[in-house]
């Protein structure tokens, strides 16, 4: 079984802080990763569609690396988490079975604890997955705000090649159905992760 790449590989073959790929433009998150990565799901099987951080299922990823892009040419535009992790063994490929678990146990909602707050997850439908890596799977969630009143959609892809996933959380702060991650964003990455080897 061949070593799973390490976070300088896969430092490598993220974006860079302030590279641009279409509208958007990458950063590095100042603490590490995005906050979502803190939150809960209720029930705990959902945690999956949440984030898949260390203990979100049962394989523990050997590194990882966190981007995030945001659109420049809008001041509330959509914002996508890009995240690079590697598995040990067969990890990668047992992630994205707990994820599709998850989709199917999770179809009618879900809780989503913020600590402070809890947002509701009003469905989880599959979304159109690209056609790249060894397979992939992609979600469309309805989620209702903190508040109670207004709902808005996130999109989440994951893609597996080999020991690695490549995960991209898409979402708007203005309430606007976005259709789901940019590809141009997927595409992207997916590229620069084969130039790195």
């Amino acid at each position: 079984m061949p070593t799973p790449p390490t976070a300088a590989r896969l430092t490598a073959a993220s974006f860079t802080d302030g590279e641009r790929i279409g509208s958007y433009i990458a950063s590095v998150y100042a603490l590490g990763a995005p906050l979502g990565e803190r939150y809960s799901a209720d029930p705990e099987g959902c945690q999956p569609l949440v984030s898949l951080a260390r203990g979100a299922t049962p394989h523990t990823p050997v590194a990882e690396v966190n981007r995030g892009l945001a659109d420049a040419e809008e001041t509330y535009g959509s914002t996508v988490a890009v995240q690079l992790r590697s598995y040990a063994a067969h990890g990668a490929a047992g992630v994205l079975g707990a994820l599709r678990a998850a989709g199917r146990q999770c179809a009618d909602g879900f809780t989503e604890d913020r600590g402070l707050v809890r947002a509701r997850y009003l469905s989880v439908e599959t979304a159109d997955a690209p056609g790249l890596g060894d397979e992939a799977a992609a979600y469309r969630f309805a989620i209702l705000d903190v508040q109670g009143k207004a709902k808005f959609y996130e999109y989440l892809t994951v893609v597996r090649i080999g020991a690695c996933t490549l995960s991209f959380r898409a979402e708007t702060t203005d309430g606007e159905d976005i259709g789901g991650v940019p590809d141009e964003i997927v595409r992207a990455q997916w590229e620069k992760f084969h130039a790195a080897g």
